[in-house]
Protein backbone atom coordinates (compact mmCIF):
# COMPACT_ATOMS: atom_id res chain seq x y z
CA UNK A 1 0.00 0.00 0.00
CA UNK A 2 1.61 3.16 -0.99
CA UNK A 3 1.64 5.66 1.32
CA UNK A 4 0.11 9.49 1.99
CA UNK A 5 3.71 10.49 0.13
CA UNK A 6 4.12 8.41 -2.31
CA UNK A 7 0.62 8.34 -3.91
CA UNK A 8 1.72 12.38 -4.09
CA UNK A 9 5.12 11.57 -5.90
CA UNK A 10 3.25 9.40 -8.43
CA UNK A 11 0.75 12.45 -9.12
CA UNK A 12 2.83 14.97 -9.57
CA UNK A 13 6.27 13.10 -11.13
CA UNK A 14 3.95 10.82 -13.11
CA UNK A 15 0.91 12.69 -14.74
CA UNK A 16 0.43 10.50 -17.37
CA UNK A 17 -0.40 8.04 -14.74
CA UNK A 18 -2.91 10.29 -13.06
CA UNK A 19 -4.72 11.19 -17.04
CA UNK A 20 -4.51 7.35 -17.43
CA UNK A 21 -6.39 6.93 -14.22
CA UNK A 22 -9.00 9.40 -14.48
CA UNK A 23 -10.27 8.22 -18.26
CA UNK A 24 -10.74 4.56 -16.95
CA UNK A 25 -12.68 5.71 -14.65
CA UNK A 26 -15.45 8.12 -15.70
CA UNK A 27 -17.35 10.12 -13.76
CA UNK A 28 -21.00 9.62 -12.97
CA UNK A 29 -21.66 13.11 -14.10
CA UNK A 30 -20.45 12.59 -17.43
CA UNK A 31 -22.84 9.33 -18.09
CA UNK A 32 -25.69 11.52 -16.84
CA UNK A 33 -24.96 14.18 -19.57
CA UNK A 34 -24.74 11.89 -22.06
CA UNK A 35 -27.91 9.61 -21.56
CA UNK A 36 -29.47 12.98 -21.37
CA UNK A 37 -28.31 14.12 -24.88
CA UNK A 38 -29.15 10.60 -26.02
CA UNK A 39 -32.56 11.37 -24.61
CA UNK A 40 -33.11 14.69 -26.13
CA UNK A 41 -32.13 13.21 -29.33
CA UNK A 42 -34.65 10.64 -29.31
CA UNK A 43 -36.93 13.25 -28.50
CA UNK A 44 -35.74 15.22 -31.59
CA UNK A 45 -35.98 11.97 -33.81
CA UNK A 46 -39.68 11.60 -33.08
CA UNK A 47 -40.33 14.56 -33.29
CA UNK A 48 -39.12 14.69 -36.94
CA UNK A 49 -41.02 11.23 -37.65
CA UNK A 50 -44.63 13.15 -36.65
CA UNK A 51 -43.41 15.91 -38.89
CA UNK A 52 -42.70 14.00 -41.75
CA UNK A 53 -45.64 11.40 -41.53
CA UNK A 54 -47.82 14.49 -41.67
CA UNK A 55 -45.85 16.20 -44.69
CA UNK A 56 -46.46 13.03 -46.74
CA UNK A 57 -50.55 12.59 -45.10
CA UNK A 58 -50.42 16.59 -47.01
CA UNK A 59 -48.89 15.78 -49.89
CA UNK A 60 -50.85 12.34 -50.79
CA UNK A 61 -54.19 14.65 -50.53
CA UNK A 62 -53.51 17.52 -52.39
CA UNK A 63 -52.54 14.97 -54.88
CA UNK A 64 -55.56 13.46 -54.00
CA UNK A 65 -57.49 16.82 -54.46
CA UNK A 66 -55.94 17.88 -57.34
CA UNK A 67 -56.57 14.64 -59.43
CA UNK A 68 -60.65 15.07 -58.24
CA UNK A 69 -60.29 18.74 -59.52
CA UNK A 70 -58.64 17.12 -63.20
CA UNK A 71 -61.32 14.47 -63.85
CA UNK A 72 -64.08 16.88 -62.50
CA UNK A 73 -62.73 19.93 -65.01
CA UNK A 74 -62.47 17.35 -67.36
CA UNK A 75 -65.70 16.21 -67.12
CA UNK A 76 -67.17 19.52 -67.11
CA UNK A 77 -65.17 20.96 -70.24
CA UNK A 78 -66.88 17.90 -72.40
CA UNK A 79 -70.32 17.85 -71.18
CA UNK A 80 -70.19 21.98 -72.14
CA UNK A 81 -68.96 21.02 -75.42
CA UNK A 82 -71.95 18.55 -75.56
CA UNK A 83 -74.38 20.80 -74.47
CA UNK A 84 -73.21 23.27 -77.18
CA UNK A 85 -73.28 20.89 -79.92
CA UNK A 86 -76.70 19.66 -78.90
CA UNK A 87 -77.81 23.65 -79.21
CA UNK A 88 -76.41 23.53 -82.46
CA UNK A 89 -78.10 20.48 -84.08
CA UNK A 90 -81.49 21.16 -81.99
CA UNK A 91 -81.36 24.57 -84.14
CA UNK A 92 -80.68 22.44 -87.06
CA UNK A 93 -84.30 20.24 -86.58
CA UNK A 94 -86.79 22.34 -87.56
CA UNK A 95 -85.13 22.78 -91.06
CA UNK A 96 -85.20 18.99 -91.05
CA UNK A 97 -88.21 19.10 -90.54
CA UNK A 98 -89.07 20.80 -93.50
CA UNK A 99 -87.24 18.72 -95.58
CA UNK A 100 -89.28 16.10 -94.26
CA UNK A 101 -92.42 17.70 -95.66
CA UNK A 102 -91.31 19.23 -98.32
CA UNK A 103 -90.84 15.27 -99.50
CA UNK A 104 -93.94 14.64 -98.99
CA UNK A 105 -95.04 17.25 -100.79
CA UNK A 106 -97.01 17.11 -104.35
CA UNK A 107 -94.99 18.52 -106.84
CA UNK A 108 -94.99 18.03 -110.85
CA UNK A 109 -90.95 17.98 -110.74
CA UNK A 110 -89.48 14.97 -110.28
CA UNK A 111 -86.02 16.48 -110.39
CA UNK A 112 -86.72 18.63 -107.95
CA UNK A 113 -88.28 16.75 -105.72
CA UNK A 114 -85.09 13.82 -106.04
CA UNK A 115 -83.26 16.90 -105.57
CA UNK A 116 -84.67 17.88 -102.11
CA UNK A 117 -84.32 13.92 -101.41
CA UNK A 118 -80.59 13.93 -101.78
CA UNK A 119 -80.03 17.21 -99.82
CA UNK A 120 -82.10 15.92 -97.08
CA UNK A 121 -80.60 12.56 -97.12
CA UNK A 122 -77.03 14.65 -97.13
CA UNK A 123 -77.94 16.69 -94.09
CA UNK A 124 -79.09 14.07 -92.06
CA UNK A 125 -76.67 11.65 -92.76
CA UNK A 126 -73.90 14.67 -91.99
CA UNK A 127 -75.82 14.84 -88.45
CA UNK A 128 -76.14 11.63 -87.52
CA UNK A 129 -72.48 11.29 -87.72
CA UNK A 130 -72.76 13.70 -85.00
CA UNK A 131 -74.70 11.56 -83.08
CA UNK A 132 -78.28 12.38 -84.10
CA UNK A 133 -80.60 9.66 -83.54
CA UNK A 134 -84.33 9.16 -84.66
CA UNK A 135 -86.76 8.17 -82.31
CA UNK A 136 -88.70 5.04 -83.89
CA UNK A 137 -92.04 5.77 -81.97
CA UNK A 138 -94.63 4.16 -84.78
CA UNK A 139 -96.43 1.08 -83.78
CA UNK A 140 -94.35 1.01 -79.79
CA UNK A 141 -95.53 1.16 -76.64
CA UNK A 142 -96.56 4.64 -75.63
CA UNK A 143 -93.22 6.03 -73.44
CA UNK A 144 -93.88 9.31 -71.79
CA UNK A 145 -90.32 9.74 -71.54
CA UNK A 146 -90.10 9.67 -75.06
CA UNK A 147 -93.34 10.73 -76.39
CA UNK A 148 -95.22 13.70 -76.21
CA UNK A 149 -99.55 12.56 -77.39
CA UNK A 150 -100.92 15.05 -78.78
CA UNK A 151 -103.93 12.90 -79.72
CA UNK A 152 -106.01 10.04 -78.42
CA UNK A 153 -107.44 7.91 -80.84
CA UNK A 154 -110.59 5.47 -79.83
CA UNK A 155 -110.19 2.45 -82.16
CA UNK A 156 -110.26 -1.43 -81.62
CA UNK A 157 -107.52 -1.89 -84.72
CA UNK A 158 -104.40 -1.82 -82.11
CA UNK A 159 -103.56 -2.61 -78.79
CA UNK A 160 -104.08 0.11 -76.13
CA UNK A 161 -101.55 3.02 -75.56
CA UNK A 162 -99.90 1.93 -78.81
CA UNK A 163 -98.60 5.35 -81.16
CA UNK A 164 -100.29 5.28 -84.12
CA UNK A 165 -98.39 7.73 -85.94
CA UNK A 166 -95.69 10.62 -85.72
CA UNK A 167 -96.93 14.21 -86.11
CA UNK A 168 -93.31 15.32 -85.39
CA UNK A 169 -90.14 13.19 -85.25
CA UNK A 170 -88.09 12.90 -82.08
CA UNK A 171 -84.93 12.58 -81.86
CA UNK A 172 -81.57 11.80 -79.27
CA UNK A 173 -78.19 13.55 -79.53
CA UNK A 174 -75.33 10.79 -78.12
CA UNK A 175 -77.85 9.06 -76.04
CA UNK A 176 -79.59 11.65 -74.97
CA UNK A 177 -83.46 13.21 -75.32
CA UNK A 178 -83.08 16.26 -77.94
CA UNK A 179 -86.31 16.29 -78.60
CA UNK A 180 -89.94 14.03 -77.84
CA UNK A 181 -92.07 12.80 -80.48
CA UNK A 182 -95.25 13.87 -81.08
CA UNK A 183 -97.69 11.34 -81.82
CA UNK A 184 -101.30 10.17 -82.10
CA UNK A 185 -101.85 7.22 -79.19
CA UNK A 186 -104.90 4.31 -79.46
CA UNK A 187 -107.04 4.15 -76.41
CA UNK A 188 -109.74 1.61 -76.68
CA UNK A 189 -113.11 2.53 -78.13
CA UNK A 190 -116.67 2.76 -76.44
CA UNK A 191 -118.07 -0.51 -76.86
CA UNK A 192 -121.32 1.21 -78.55
CA UNK A 193 -119.30 2.57 -81.20
CA UNK A 194 -117.13 0.33 -83.74
CA UNK A 195 -115.00 3.46 -85.58
CA UNK A 196 -112.66 5.51 -84.48
CA UNK A 197 -113.29 8.66 -83.07
CA UNK A 198 -110.00 11.68 -82.54
CA UNK A 199 -109.92 12.78 -79.06
CA UNK A 200 -108.37 15.99 -78.53
CA UNK A 201 -105.54 16.46 -75.92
Amino acid sequence: MLTLNQATYLTVENPEISADNASANPTPMSDTATAAELDQLRIERDGLRVERDEIRDTLLRRQAEFENFRKRTERERMEQSQYASMEVVGDLLPILDDFERALTADTNSPEYAKGVQMIYQRMAESLKKTGLEPIDAAGKPFDPHLHQAIERVETNDAPDNTVLGEFQRGYHFKGKLLRPSMVRVAVPAAPARTDSRILKI
